[in-house]
């Protein structure tokens, strides 16, 4: 069975699909690893974001694999290297929206992402997964919560990591992600017809565990 979860910036999608996979014994795939690790190569290589003719040749031929970490978290290699904590840099962050905008670099990574589903169960999470890359999902959920809300987390998780923002910022940031993923032109961040909504903003993480883990429960059962 594959669950596709989607959802903006900060809505939670990695930490609830990688707690529910845990949960429930099932692989867990962070597609928005795979775009960070091309917006990795691409700065580093100095190919600038608006570049899409060379951004495509970049995850053409890009060899990405995942590995099991601590937590259930997915450890992300590039070849042999690996850049898990790399790709959660800020610099990658700020550039991973345009970079995944283009349509050279979205086809060049379609088949990949869809390659990783074919292992099982597995949750897989993205801003596209139930509407392009999975739209035969069997179920689909789309995860959400307000700006200020996602702004919040977002700033937490920076503060964890020693860097210090204004909760104004990090809303403004997530307003503008919100408004760039959804008015791209190639695969827009939208709510499959069939996908279920669930609002995170009053919910704890073990609550939204809890409701999603139902969601998929509630599919299994025959």
């Amino acid at each position: 069975m594959i669950v596709a979860i989607d959802g903006p910036a900060g809505a939670g999608k990695s930490t609830i699909s990688r707690m529910v996979a845990g949960r429930l014994g099932w692989t867990y795939l962070d597609t928005g690893a795979i775009y960070r690790t091309v917006t990795l190569l691409a700065l580093e290589q100095g190919i600038g974001p608006a570049d899409g003719e060379e951004l495509g040749r970049l995850a053409r031929h890009l060899e990405i694999g995942f590995k099991p970490g601590p937590g259930g978290s997915p450890r992300v290699f590039a070849g042999c290297r690996e850049v898990t904590e790399e790709i959660r840099r800020q610099e990658v962050t700020a550039n991973v929206s345009e970079v995944s905008a283009h349509r050279e670099v979205r086809e060049a990574l379609l088949d990949k992402q869809r390659a990783c589903t074919d292992v099982g169960n597995v949750i897989i999470d993205g801003r596209d997964i139930g509407t392009v890359v999975c739209p035969r999902a069997e179920v689909k959920i789309f995860l959400t919560a307000s700006v200020p809300e996602r702004g919040r987390r977002r700033r937490l998780e920076l503060e964890e990591k020693g860097t210090l923002v204004t909760q104004e910022r990090m809303e403004a940031e997530i307003a503008a992600r919100d408004a760039y993923d959804s008015g791209r032109e190639v695969a827009p961040l939208k709510q499959a017809e069939d996908a279920v909504l669930v609002d995170t903003t009053e919910m704890s993480i073990e609550e939204v565990v809890d409701r999603v883990a139902q969601i998929i429960e509630k599919k299994l059962v025959p």
